[in-house]
């Protein structure tokens, strides 16, 4: 005998109800705390967000930490190398992580296109025509730890002369703490800046 078109609601209501509760406890509970677990099990300094400290030793402690071997940060001062610019909120922002999203044509980019570059290449005494891209254009994420090679290069005579160094010490770092490409073949060289920042207060601490 048929239930009628009420019970019949009753009991696909019902059905939903507990389709509803497994897929909550498994995929709301049960999936986040695997996955959870097995990272900080696993991969814990990875999953606590890559820090490191002052001596570029890793480390989970957030108090000691200087950054992150994944995000850019800014350095100010003639004694580093300095990052490309960031668009990420006011700028290496991590909870607005982003890139400007201006068109290649945008005058808005252009012009801060050409600003950046007339003051890199007074910054570091060099020809306009010589600034490399990354130095000027910020990163999809605004994010980005690395520059170019050839942006690093650039800044070395600034950086040797402001910690008494020689340009020789300062392209050794440079070259320790440059990158090949990802297997071989993906992406360009690059160069860790935080890293390469580390290093040099290790061979000539500043004040």
């Amino acid at each position: 005998m048929s239930s009628g078109p009420g019970g019949t609601l009753t009991r696909q209501a019902l059905a939903g109800a507990r389709v509803l509760l497994a897929f909550t406890l498994l995929l709301g509970l049960a999936y986040p705390f695997a996955v959870t677990g097995i990272g900080q099990t696993l991969f814990g300094w990875r999953a606590d967000g890559s820090l490191v400290t002052a001596d570029g030793s890793a480390t989970r402690d957030r108090d000691e930490a200087v950054g992150s071997a994944l995000l850019g940060q800014p350095f100010d001062g003639a004694e580093w190398f300095h990052p490309r610019p960031s668009a990420a909120g006011d700028g290496y922002d991590t909870l607005a992580s982003a890139g400007s999203n201006l068109g290649p044509e945008s005058p808005d980019l252009l012009a801060a296109i050409a600003d950046r570059k007339a003051e890199v290449a007074a910054t570091e005494g060099v020809d306009p025509a010589v600034v490399p891209p990354d130095a000027v254009t910020a990163s999809g994420s605004g994010l980005d730890p690395h520059i170019s090679p050839e942006y690093a290069a650039i800044q070395v005579a600034r950086v040797a002369d402001a910690r008494g160094l020689t340009d020789g010490e300062v392209r050794g770092l440079v070259a320790e703490h440059t990158r090949g490409r990802s297997l071989g073949v993906l992406g360009d060289p690059r160069v860790d800046v935080l890293a390469l920042n580390q290093a040099l207060d290790r061979l000539s601490p500043q004040p």
